[in-house]
């Protein structure tokens, strides 16, 4: 085994440096936050306002694209796909990956709403449907769990969107977060062959990504790719790219999608119809004010307080091994985004099967309480699921990895709907205590269903019966009036305003911004943050493999190549564990919990490794 994990060790050393990432910006630590797991001990509020301070740093950069000619060609490319009756594709892997999704449920949604509303222009709305796709990294099986090592390789990425029938005309917006996912990077190679519009959004320094890294290089200095870079700087959490860089290419790219989508209204639609669907039109800048103000209203007191109880309350539940449940009622993809992510990024067991009998349930999960799976599944991407059922064949010919071919992931769609989000009872959710269910209502549409008896309110009253709390998570500008008694949990409030717009951006803004916040304050008192980097990170793809490395160089004072020595001779050590340990305990964990025990470390003041909680 020796030979083995440091045979690996020294591959990844010589020959994965494209991989080697640490000189990015969106891998460093913030210095608004260090410290960050040591507040939140201390204090739930000043951790949040730590947090929430980061967000801060977007605005600028984001007044700074929307007035640049990157930006309007964004715009203009959109349009002009619309206009002649193409695809727009979204493109990204992990957290972006679920943007995209989300962009394309957005665009769906808005035109099933519009198409009911207006049943004489039917046709036209169901066409324009069509008109955008997302493709995910993995398919949308990835939006529930992560695919591991996918994102590793270009030529699925090209696979992908050359599947997904691309040809010339269509516009591929991708996105990465980082600059330089293999995967993503690969839909733009199958873009510029095919002749599409294509663009391509970042949160690093261009000049960094092309000196370091060869295959961002490669689409980056193509004069046919249109860069909109959105550097904003580290995250709040080192590394954590699911939180302000997804955040602010959320804000560019919906805000350039709904421009572009309200221009081709107007274009082809009568006026007085357009006014009735966008009775609020708004300038991408005009957008970045309404940001800026949401921005400004969750670090109110009062809501201040309410997301630390919040996040006392999951805390509490997880703190005593217990369950929550999300019922959401049109959101489901916010919480989908965030739940799922939770998985990699602290080290929690994923989603769980109806196949994984054996497997331990994941702390949160999310159930639409009104329809079947099947059902949820369409509802909440506003099509029938996208995905992968690629065979042995199908890698070999693709070249790649070994284990792959032989053991080929399951993500196809029958797998899919073994993930029961739909309203079939889980006994499992309520099998220990403590547990919960919490609906999740964003909006005064849904907040009604606090405070009146509607088929939302009846399903979940159904489901959650069985559970020991019901509570609720309620997000607009009007608290509700009363409460009734199937809130034993009670209601948390956040009082925010949701202007409308095509994508519902703002909404689905204030969502993300509330659980990215809320689901980091809770896992950092649980202790998987060290100051304010991620001590639980997973080790699932070279990136993370990579992140896991430098984590423990820093929480140990190893070098760089001592420390990689020892994460693998871990990652080795796991092959052998039970399905049940590998799923709940970190590599980076495990790895500096086994040199406390061999060695005096040389860390701060010479002392064994220590968090900011002593």
């Amino acid at each position: 085994m020796t030979n083995s994990y440091q045979k690996d060790a020294e591959h990844f050393l010589r020959y994965e440096t494209q991989f080697h990432l640490g000189m990015m910006v969106t891998e460093q630590s913030h210095p608004k936050t260090r410290g960050l797991s040591g507040k939140l001990a201390e204090d739930t509020v000043a951790g949040l306002i730590m947090l929430l301070s980061v967000d801060e740093d977007l605005p600028p950069v984001a007044r700074k694209t929307l007035e640049s000619i990157p930006f309007h060609n964004l715009c203009n490319d959109i349009l002009a796909t619309l206009e002649t009756g193409n695809r727009v594709f979204f493109s990204g892997c992990g957290a972006t990956g679920r943007l995209a999704i989300l962009l394309d449920a957005a665009h769906r949604k808005f035109c099933a709403k519009n198409s009911e509303r207006f049943p004489e222009y039917r046709d036209y709305f169901e066409t324009l449907a069509e008109q955008t796709l997302a493709v995910m990294t993995g398919g949308d099986f990835a939006l529930i769990r992560s695919v591991e090592s996918f994102e590793d390789y270009i030529v699925f990425g090209k696979r992908q969107l050359s599947d997904a029938g691309i040809k010339t005309g269509d516009c591929l917006v991708a996105v990465s977060e980082g600059g330089e996912t293999s995967s993503v990077i690969g839909t733009i190679h199958a873009a510029l062959e095919t002749g599409l519009k294509t663009h391509f959004l970042f949160n690093n320094p261009s000049e960094i990504l092309v000196q370091k890294i060869e295959r961002s290089r490669q689409v980056i200095e193509d004069s046919r790719v249109n860069i909109v870079n959105l550097t904003t700087g580290a995250m709040a959490v080192a590394g954590s790219t699911r939180m302000q860089a997804v955040t602010i290419e959320m804000l560019v790219v919906g805000l350039a999608f709904e421009s572009a989508l309200t221009e081709h209204l107007r274009k082809t639609l009568p006026q007085h119809l357009v006014q009735k669907i966008v009775p609020i039109p708004q300038t991408p800048l005009e957008g970045l004010e309404r940001f800026e103000y949401l921005l400004r209203q969750l670090r109110k007191q009062n809501n201040l307080k309410t997301l630390a109880e919040i996040t006392d309350f999951e805390y509490s539940v997880y703190h005593a091994h217990g369950l929550i449940t999300y019922f959401p009622d049109e959101y489901s993809i916010d919480i989908f985004t965030d739940t799922t992510e939770r998985s990699p990024t602290f080290k929690i067991p994923p989603f769980r099967s109806t196949r994984e009998k054996e497997s331990p349930p994941s702390w949160a999960f999310v159930k639409d309480p009104v329809r079947t799976t099947p059902e949820a599944w369409k509802n909440l991407l506003g099509r029938t699921p996208c995905c992968l059922t690629w065979q042995s064949e199908d890698y070999r010919n693709m070249n790649v990895a070994e284990n792959i071919i032989a053991h080929p992931p399951e993500i196809g769609i029958d797998i899919l709907y073994t993930y029961k989000i739909g309203n079939e009872e889980d006994l499992s959710r309520f099998a220990v205590v403590p547990n919960a269910a919490v609906a999740f209502l964003t909006g005064q549409k849904e907040i009604k269903h606090l405070t009146e008896t509607t088929q939302w309110f009846q399903a979940f009253r159904k489901a959650g019966e069985h559970f020991e709390t019901r509570s609720a998570i309620a997000i607009g500008s009007e608290r509700p009036n009363s409460v009734t008694a199937e809130w034993n949990g009670g209601i948390f409030f956040i009082e925010v305003d949701l202007p409308e717009s095509p994508l519902d951006l703002f909404a689905h803004l204030a969502a993300k911004l509330i659980l990215n916040n809320i689901s980091t304050a809770a896992m950092g008192k649980l202790g998987r943050l060290n100051s304010n980097w991620m001590a639980y990170v997973d080790a699932t793809n070279k990136k993370l493999i990579d992140r896991s490395i430098r984590l423990v160089a820093e929480l140990t004072g190893f070098d760089y190549d001592t420390s990689c020595l020892a994460i693998f001779k871990t990652l080795h050590e796991m092959n052998s564990w039970s399905e049940e340990r590998r799923k709940t305990i970190s590599p980076v964990a495990y790895t500096i919990e086994q040199i406390k025990r061999e060695t005096v470390c040389p860390v701060r003041n010479n002392m064994l490794i220590k968090d900011d909680n002593g």
